[in-house]
């Protein structure tokens, strides 16, 4: 299977290379043969992908050792779940995973516009297959999941299979990382269509917004893949890691966030372009920020430049992504540069007081905050450099800068619906300011009143009303219009009122899917911790709560050994619930990790951590009190669910595929 696997990926490398130059040749000299063959040459390769993550996956289930791979992600009594996810658990199969992702996307978006865009098409085959070709050179050559384990007899290498495999990080042994990975990659890889269809555009000179009409659900199911990967590893960073926290601007945490950042001003600028032929190019310099953003976050994960939880090992694997990215990026940028000519805008910003205007704003400070990322992240890098040392900056350093620039682009999300295309009155302004910013105010002037002095996190709540109360105005006067005219019940109003214009009004749900994203971060500012050693029948008091650990014991399983407290948790004298934190130890892979226990409430968590066995044979147990921390989740599913809601055509438009 071994061989198989390699002469697989061998094989694919020649068969992407053709395509490219097929393609791109037959696009240049129209000749519909070889951008057939072009076309040909994707399927094959997402048909050599998928053999190769097959192959790779029976060697997972069937435990074959003789694989390298294999050997070091699994092992004999690891849950047949999780076998399945060490596919991806380390370099090599993350590279053919990312790899058959991109297969997939190529022959989806080939089979969907198999009879339209036929100037772009070949060129969009071949830029993906340029991808796919990268990275096929990758896995075979650099980083291949087909080696196999050999050792040394007399001179001479034999196939070696030990009798048990390492087994798969315990840190990775965890629900959400069967489901964060695949929707991450999802997200990073699928901002290859956009820009692709992009790069299509200006290679056939084709102006206007026709690459941005083809690509839009493209781009929003990227761009909500990606929201789902980093709302799942914030979660898992949360349950998992043990240190009660979800977000600690971890270089490879902040590689996701920015193609987020990016991807979320370009679906806003192309809204511009579409309505008023405006920022043509800063949207073309927007996609071409993200798609190598994208390839910049795995450059970083696998180069071993940064220190992360998450990356992988150094290898030498990085000096291929920065060529390739330094290649990519260059060449689009003299493309983009060359046409100029078709990007001319056709026309200018009628007033500052206007939703482009907004959307600009939005814009600015979105990369703004890009910007702060990535020099916050790369500058060990640069320091290392220049000084000869690595010199870090933490969480103080990202939130200092990105916490205001985080409060005026909520400002700006609750702003922006409020204001006319074009211009907007003074009357139009302050019909559609007033009950928002009332709402603000009243919000403010309760929490002083409760005693309140957190000063940013008073000024997220009250924009957190803002936000919501100028969208809920927005769906009233919607939906008022409709039960007078029509007679329909509130809930239908809605419901109508959103099928017929499922961008405007499931990007209204994505607000406040946002605005409860910042209110719950906001709650970080009233969290606290205790830490201390308990033995059976002491107890700790933290934010109302008593801690009591009940009892102590240890067992093993076939994986792992473990030490569990059995601890009650009590409020005001009321059993609330029995909670049971563990500190496991694995055999296959030597490695110990912490199995919390959360007690969740709409406004607070109570966070249990088994840290350690005590000097005094106690537990050791951290308790973490965090409050609005399912604020934050709930924000999440909204923002995904009204994502969802603007990817569907509305009514008009079904009703013209319908017919």
């Amino acid at each position: 299977m071994l061989q198989l696997g390699s002469v697989t990926l061998m094989t694919l490398c020649p068969v992407a290379l053709f395509g490219i130059i097929a393609s791109f040749v037959g696009g240049a000299k129209r000749r519909m043969g070889l951008v057939r063959a072009g076309e040909r040459s994707l399927l094959v390769s997402f048909l050599l992908l998928t053999l190769a993550i097959a192959i790779l996956v029976f060697q997972f289930y069937t435990d074959d050792f003789n694989s390298s791979y294999v050997a070091g992600h699994s092992n004999i009594d690891l849950s047949p779940f999780y076998k399945a996810t060490s596919l991806w658990s380390g370099q090599e199969g993350s590279l053919l995973f990312w790899n058959w992702l991109l297969g997939v996307y190529g022959a989806t978006v080939l089979l969907v516009h198999r009879k339209k865009n036929r100037d772009l098409m070949p060129y969009v085959t071949g830029i993906i297959l340029t991808a796919i070709l990268f990275f096929a050179i990758l896995n075979g050559i650099v980083s291949s999941p087909f080696v196999p384990l050999v050792s040394e007899h007399g001179g001479t290498t034999v196939p070696f299979a030990p009798q048990d495999g390492r087994g798969l990080n315990p840190l990775l042994q965890h629900p959400a990382m069967a489901i964060h990975p695949p929707m991450l990659y999802l997200g990073l890889v699928g901002f290859v269509v956009p820009f692709a269809f992009a790069m299509a555009a200006l290679l056939v000179r084709s102006p206007g917004s026709r690459w941005i009409r083809t690509t839009r659900r493209w781009t929003l199911f990227a761009w909500c893949f990606l929201s789902c990967g980093v709302l799942l590893g914030a979660r898992w960073a949360y349950v998992e890691l043990g240190w009660g926290g979800y977000w600690a601007w971890d270089p490879v945490e902040n590689a996701s966030l920015m193609p987020w950042l990016t991807g979320t001003a370009f679906l806003h600028s192309v809204m511009i372009q579409e309505k008023k032929g405006m920022m043509k190019v800063w949207n073309v310099a927007l996609v071409i920020a993200t798609y190598f953003l994208c390839l910049f976050g795995t450059f970083l994960t696998r180069s071993g430049v940064v220190s992360s939880v998450h990356a992988f090992a150094q290898s030498p694997i990085g000096f291929y992504f920065i060529t390739f990215i330094a290649i990519g990026l260059a060449l689009s940028i003299w493309l983009a540069y060359s046409r100029r000519e078709f990007l001319a805008p056709e026309s200018g910003l009628d007033s500052v007081v206007s939703r482009e205007s907004s959307f600009l704003f939005n814009n600015l400070i979105l990369l703004a905050a890009c910007f702060a990322v990535f020099w916050g992240t790369i500058f060990p890098v640069i320091s290392e450099a220049f000084r000869g040392e690595k010199i870090s900056v933490g969480p103080p350093f990202f939130n200092k800068i990105n916490i205001p620039i985080g409060l005026f682009l909520l400002f700006l999300t609750g702003v922006g619906p409020l204001l006319a295309w074009r211009k907007t009155s003074m009357a139009g302004l302050r019909r559609n300011l007033t009950w928002p910013t009332a709402a603000a105010l009243v919000v403010m002037i309760v929490l002083l009143a409760q005693g309140m002095r957190e000063f940013y996190a008073l000024i997220c709540f009250s924009l957190f009303a803002f936000v919501v109360a100028g969208v809920l105005l927005e769906f009233y006067r919607g939906s008022r219009v409709r039960m007078s005219q029509l007679g329909e019940s509130i809930v239908l109003a809605v419901y109508r009122l959103t099928a017929k214009n499922t961008r405007r009004y499931g990007g209204y749900i994505v607000h406040i899917g946002t605005a409860l994203l910042f209110a719950g971060i906001a709650g970080t500012a009233f969290n606290s911790n205790v830490r201390t050693e308990l033995l059976e029948g002491e107890s700790i008091d933290i934010a109302g709560y008593n801690v009591r650990v009940d009892h102590i014991e240890s067992d093993r399983t076939p994986n792992y050994e473990y030490e569990r407290a059995q601890i009650t948790l009590t409020e005001d004298g009321r059993e609330i619930k029995k909670l049971y934190p563990e500190r496991r130890f694995y055999f296959a892979s030597e490695q110990a990790s912490s199995e919390v226990e959360i007690h969740t409430t709409f406004s607070e968590d109570i966070y249990v951590v088994y840290a350690s066995h005590g000097p005094n044979d106690g537990a050791v147990i951290q308790v973490y009190h965090n409050p609005l921390v399912r604020w934050l989740w709930v924000g999440g599913m909204i923002l995904v669910g009204g994502t969802i809601i603007t990817i569907f055509p509305n009514q008009k438009r079904r009703e013209q595929i319908g017919a």
